[in-house]
């Protein structure tokens, strides 16, 4: 190939980079991740009062999009990486009047988000909602990791009926976490040793079960479990937890 088509390819990716960029910035912009109104999303004072975080979870309060990962990286390597990508959905008005508390990211964000970073050795759990499997998928194998199993949520009602949610063709009353692992099993990592569903009742929103914490730690006891976008209602003790809505 000559030098002159390697100038003019060169020229088109910085094109396309370039574009990329500034799409990333008009998303930032109009989503306003630093200096958002929260005034719709504040606790009551009672609610306040009642919430108490765990003694030994570490929550980190930050915008996962510009958070300093490097030098987390660089201070401990984790065991577990649980993520719960806030995925845009495909049209603009999938859920029928069900209401989103959280702003969504775009693809492109949530594929460079420098997971490989964090883990040499051990297991990656990331919710997924429908019609993103195949991008799931992509972006696993892009962050180095082989897809080994997946856990279905079966929503519950507190009468422990089938709390059925609302889809574009079907109801949904399910979520699906994918498991992936990379390199070797982290130390202390045992085998087959639950489920792959959880009959859990429905909670807050996009409050995820407790059966699923549960069992990570059992799959690697005494781990190092980091947990991204998380919640204030998913806060745990020995997780580091990091979300702009902790």
């Amino acid at each position: 190939m000559s030098l002159n088509s390697l100038f003019k390819k060169e020229l088109q990716l910085q094109e396309k980079i370039d574009a990329l960029q500034k799409e990333i910035n008009q998303l930032e912009k109009k989503v306003d991740y630093n200096n958002q109104d929260l005034s719709s999303k504040k606790l009551t004072k009672n609610e306040l009062k009642q919430f108490k975080a765990p003694e030994w979870c570490i929550p980190i309060k930050a915008n996962v999009m510009t958070f300093e990962w490097d030098l987390l990286a660089e201070t401990t390597q984790f065991d577990v990486v649980l993520a719960d990508p806030p995925w845009q959905l495909a049209t603009n008005t999938p859920t029928r009047g069900v209401a989103i508390a959280y702003q969504q990211l775009p693809d492109v964000c949530i594929e460079e988000l420098p997971i490989p970073k964090l883990q040499k050795n051990g297991f990656l759990f990331m919710w997924v909602i429908n019609n993103k499997y195949a991008k799931a998928f992509e972006i696993m194998e892009k962050w180095g990791y082989t897809y080994v199993d997946d856990i279905t949520w079966v929503k519950q009602t507190v009468n422990r009926r089938m709390a059925k949610g609302h889809g574009y063709y079907l109801q949904h009353a399910k979520e699906t976490c994918l498991v992936g692992k990379k390199g070797q099993d982290p130390p202390n990592c045992k085998h087959s040793i639950a489920s792959d569903v959880i009959y859990s009742e429905r909670r807050g929103q996009s409050q995820k079960p407790e059966e699923l914490y549960q069992l990570i730690e059992d799959l690697v006891p005494n781990g190092r479990y980091l947990e991204i976008f998380g919640r204030k209602n998913n806060l745990r003790d020995y997780w580091v937890t990091i979300g702009n809505e902790l």
